[in-house]
């Protein structure tokens, strides 16, 4: 029987031969991953909008000016209408997930993170995305299979700190991996 190694907390890193709009050059953050799918935030691709238009939407006042113009992220092709707060630290939240994620992250869906933040008192590190990627039983690890993907360990400094336009080479590099070397031509001259 395979053995399955799951890669709930890694990134995937998209090799530069993936050629699907949707994750072209990205690096996703997999929240869970089982025999049943995988689903993950995409951490590299900033949206035309910040918090403050969809704090505004959501009528919750604001506070703290840092939150009106922190990033807002495209997670994903899927629900992007639904909104994620990847946090540290965890912090008590309404609606948070925290099984499988490591002990220091958090991801919460409701609304009263989003008002913690718009007050100046959310978690120290925000990192916000609509919409999330996700694969069904199987199709990960065929994805994987087939080289489309990279996979690495989630690292914080990459998730909140690095700048969006640096996470796809600063997580292959974590690897010893520059993705500017690899061509998508192989076993050409």
């Amino acid at each position: 029987m395979l053995e399955t190694t799951y890669l709930t907390n890694h990134f995937l890193i998209a090799m530069p031969a993936l050629a699907d709009p949707h994750f072209h050059q990205t690096v996703t953050y997999i929240c869970m991953h089982s025999e049943e799918g995988a689903m993950g935030i995409i951490i590299n691709r900033p949206m035309d909008i910040d918090l403050g238009e969809i704090l505004e939407h959501m009528e919750i006042e604001i506070e703290d000016p840092r939150a009106s113009r922190m990033a807002v992220f495209e997670g994903g092709p899927v629900q992007r209408e639904r909104g994620f707060v990847l946090h540290r630290p965890v912090g008590r939240w309404d609606a948070m997930v925290t099984a499988g994620l490591r002990n220091d992250l958090g991801i919460t869906v409701s609304r009263d993170i989003l008002e913690a933040i718009a007050q100046g008192r959310g978690p120290k590190d925000v990192f916000i995305a609509l919409g999330y990627a996700g694969w069904e039983a199987g199709q990960l690890e065929h994805e994987l299979a087939n080289n489309s993907w990279l996979s690495t360990p989630a690292d914080n400094d990459i998730l909140f700190r690095v700048p969006p336009e640096k996470r796809w080479q600063a997580a292959a590099s974590q690897l010893g991996v520059d993705l500017n070397l690899l061509s998508s031509d192989a076993g050409h001259c």
